[in-house]
Formats: structure tokens, C-alpha cells, sequence
């Protein structure tokens, strides 16, 4: 692999673009779960679920997901989960 990305540069650019991408999303989910609420990560994980947009507009077709999945998503206990 380092042999690739040493000859090509394109695939060298394409592949480090994908690690900080990804390490800006791992950085962005660490101080989401350390600064905000559990309510807030739930509304917004709900809101990611019914793909609701900037415009106000949403699907009507909402996934069936439990309490228990729910609650990892959100990263906190189901009984949290359904008390907000």
C-alpha cells in the first residue's frame, strides 16, 4: 500500500482525504457525546431518521427501530430514551 500511494499520487490523495474525512467525522461525534444533552443527540438522530432537510421538508416514511437501538444510537440507556 505504501508503495502505491508513494507511486500514485492521485490514489495517495484520494486515500488521505478518506482518513481525515473520517477523522473529522470520529472527532465531530466525540464532542457531540461530550457536550451535548442525550435529548439533543435523540432529536437529532430522529431527525437524520426521518431525512429531514434544511428546506422543512421531510419524507413521510419513518424506519421502526426500538427503544433498545434507539438508546445506542443515541448512546445512552433505554430508559433514557423513553423518558425524553
Amino acid at each position: 500500500m505504501m508503495l502505491a500511494l508513494t507511486r500514485q499520487v492521485k490514489l495517495a490523495n484520494v486515500f488521505w482525504a478518506y482518513v481525515l474525512a473520517g477523522n473529522i467525522c470520529y472527532q465531530q461525534d466525540l464532542v457531540d457525546q461530550r457536550c451535548n444533552l442525550s435529548e439533543k443527540r435523540l432529536a437529532c438522530i430522529l431527525l437524520l431518521l426521518a431525512h429531514f432537510d434544511a428546506h422543512g421538508s421531510s419524507e413521510t416514511v419513518v424506519p421502526k427501530i426500538n427503544h433498545e437501538t434507539l438508546a445506542e444510537m443515541v448512546e445512552t440507556t433505554r430508559s433514557r430514551v423513553c423518558f425524553s
